[in-house]
C-alpha cells in the first residue's frame, strides 16, 4: 500500500481484504517501548491479554502469525509458543532477513502481509509489506510511511486492533454486535 495514495476508507479495506499474514518485532510493538531486567540481568516479559487473545483467534482463523527479532529474545519464546505462535525468527541479523525468512518459508507475497513497526530499523520491513502500520507512540518518522496509524500504543492493544480490522473485514470477527438502526 502506497502510504501517498492512503484512503482512509477503499485502500485501507481492500489492503485488509488481501492480508494472511500478520508480522511484527517483539520490541515495541509486542512488548512496547520498555525492556525490563530483574538483578540478575533476566528479561521481564509481559504483554497486553487482549494482543494474546487476539493473536490465538488470529491463528484460529487461519491467519499466519510472525514474530521477529534482531536480538535474542528468547525469554518470550515460550509464551508465544503456549498462543500457539511457531514462526518465530529471533536473534537474526535484520528484522528484513526475519521477515523475508518468514514470507519464503509460507510461500507469501508482500501484498498479503501486515506488518507493525514502531522505530526506524522497521522501515525496510514497511516499505516491503503490503499493509504497513505503526502504533500511536511509533516514531513521528513513521507516520508518513505507513497506510495506518494505530489508535493503540505498542504493547497496549495495537495487534488486537489490527488482528480484529483484519479479520472484521475478512467476514471472520466473530464479536461484533450486527446493530441496525
Amino acid at each position: 500500500m502506497e502510504p501517498s495514495l492512503a484512503d482512509p476508507s477503499s485502500k485501507i479495506q481492500q489492503a485488509l481484504q488481501g492480508v494472511r499474514a500478520l508480522v511484527f518485532p517483539v520490541d515495541g510493538v509486542l512488548n512496547g517501548p520498555r525492556m525490563t531486567f530483574d538483578s540478575k540481568g533476566g528479561e521481564i516479559i509481559s504483554i497486553s491479554n487482549r494482543d494474546a487473545s487476539a493473536l490465538k483467534e488470529a491463528l484460529r482463523q487461519g491467519l499466519h502469525i510472525a514474530v521477529i527479532s534482531d536480538r535474542e529474545a528468547g525469554s518470550f519464546r515460550p509464551l508465544l509458543e503456549s498462543i500457539g505462535i511457531t514462526a518465530l525468527y529471533l536473534g537474526g541479523t535484520s528484522l528484513l532477513d526475519a521477515y523475508e525468512a518468514f514470507r519464503q518459508e509460507y510461500s507469501l507475497d508482500d501484498d498479503v502481509c501486515a506488518y507493525i513497526g514502531d522505530d526506524i530499523a522497521d522501515v525496510p520491513v514497511l516499505e516491503k509489506a503490503g499493509f504497513p502500520v505503526t502504533p500511536i507512540d511509533g516514531a513521528d518518522y513513521l507516520r508518513n510511511r505507513v497506510g495506518y496509524i494505530s489508535a493503540y500504543e505498542g504493547g497496549k492493544g495495537c495487534i488486537r486492533e489490527i488482528v480484529e480490522m483484519v479479520l472484521q473485514q475478512q467476514g471472520k470477527w466473530l464479536f461484533t454486535e450486527n446493530l441496525k438502526a
